[in-house]
């Protein structure tokens, strides 16, 4: 029988990639960096054999989508923001297997879900840039999920309660992560590169230290209430689909552990990011 062995809510800003590049970048997100990869070594100790990817980048329109290649290989750029990530090539395996049970029990869920295979179905940089720091030697199956942009938070919810029993029904150890900012309001094109290291608004930056507080505190029922205003008025990334596809995955309310925060909260290009892992029910105290 599998399991859910790590939850985590991730960044994957392209600046993460700039900050391990030569030049006038380098290091500026160390400690995001750091942070994955501590994401990595914990699922590794933990016997992870999937990393399951709630990736924003994927944004879908119709349905839920999950990209079940049996291996994931090619070379990437960025179409938003070439100039940051170009060249990444990349090769993981993939996990057919756990995305067709998804499939399954989304369905069973009263949700439409497909499984694709194409060949020119490729990875997204929430996807790819985690994995650098976490997956360097492609041990890891890699399970991407779209995020679809008119979701609701209930629906997402489900989604992540039917990727719990997938994960169940199958023999993986799977590590989530839901790939994706907290507030993800851009600023206007003319500052927008004034504002690399900048959150958009002291309303978003405020809010988003307000939600980590309620996360590190464990006072996840206050967090999920307000969850459907702060993807509104925050201009969540994704429809925060991936945030609540981890909280569905870990119980939603019912859920009584605490994230725990594994960098310093930051900005990039207007948006707020952070890396939070929270401990699975099995394992909270």
């Amino acid at each position: 029988m599998g399991e859910i062995v790590l939850a985590a809510k991730i960044t994957h800003v392209p600046s993460i990639w700039l900050s391990i590049q030569p030049g006038k970048y380098h290091g500026i997100r160390r400690p995001a960096e750091m942070a994955l990869a501590e994401i990595g070594r914990r699922a590794r100790e933990l016997g992870a054999d999937t990393f399951l990817v709630a990736d924003t980048h994927w944004m879908n329109t119709i349905g839920f989508h999950l990209n079940g290649k049996d291996r994931h290989r090619a070379s990437y750029a960025s179409h938003e923001l070439p100039h940051f990530i170009h060249d990444l090539a990349y090769d993981y395996p993939g996990d057919p297997h756990l995305a067709e049970l998804a499939r399954e029990e989304i369905a069973a869920g009263g949700q439409k879900a497909l499984v694709h295979t194409y060949k020119d179905l490729g990875l997204e940089y929430a996807t790819l840039v985690p994995m650098y720091f976490m997956n360097g030697d492609s041990a890891i199956r890699v399970l991407p999920i779209g995020c679809n942009v008119y979701s609701s938070i209930d629906e997402n919810r489900r989604i992540g309660e039917a990727l719990r029993r997938a994960a169940e029904r199958s023999e993986r150890k799977v590590a989530f992560l839901a790939s994706g900012s907290l507030s993800h309001a851009f600023p206007p094109n003319e500052v927008a590169e004034s504002l690399l290291n900048e959150v958009s608004s002291a309303f978003n930056r405020k809010t988003d230290m307000a939600v980590l507080d309620l996360w590190t505190e464990g006072r996840i029922a206050e967090f999920l209430e307000m969850l459907p205003d702060y993807n509104e008025r925050c201009t969540g990334e994704g429809a925060m689909a991936d945030t609540a596809m981890l909280f569905g995955i870990l119980g939603w309310k019912d859920y009584s552990g605490r994230g725990e925060q594994l960098c310093p909260y930051f900005g990039s290009s207007g948006t707020g990011q952070i890396v939070v892992d929270f401990p699975v029910p099995s394992t909270v105290a």
